[in-house]
């Protein structure tokens, strides 16, 4: 089994800082990437930032500067460390992982619960 769980959600004010981790466990050959998405209600889901197991990012053009998005390979773990908070930041986000399985090699979409990130004042 593979799980996905973030966490480091919570209320700030704009202009603030926050940094959330996704940490995925369980049956896994390798991670072949890890992203960030979030929804905002009555929104679809959409890609805040992704990072490919070479490192590669790719960011959303409404966070780009803002966000920063990393992984710790040992510890199976990405983060985005979000600078500069607006109001429009203000969802629920979501972990994914691209992961492929020891079980068989078999490749699979995995996605945390969410954590709610608030921006108000």
């Amino acid at each position: 089994q593979v799980q996905v769980v973030e966490s480091g959600g919570g209320l700030v004010q704009p202009g603030g800082s926050l940094r959330l981790s996704c940490a995925a466990s369980g049956s896994i050959f390798s991670i072949l990437g890890m992203g960030w998405y979030r929804q905002a209600p009555g929104k679809q889901r959409e890609l805040v930032a992704t990072i490919t197991s070479g490192d590669r990012t790719n960011y959303a053009d409404s966070v780009k500067g803002r966000f920063t998005i990393s992984r710790d390979n040992a510890k199976n773990t990405v983060y985005l460390q979000m600078n500069s908070l607006k109001p429009e930041d203000t969802a629920v986000y979501y972990c994914h992982a691209d992961v492929r399985q020891a079980m068989g090699l078999r490749r699979g979409d995995y996605w945390g619960q969410g954590t709610q990130v608030t921006v108000s004042s």
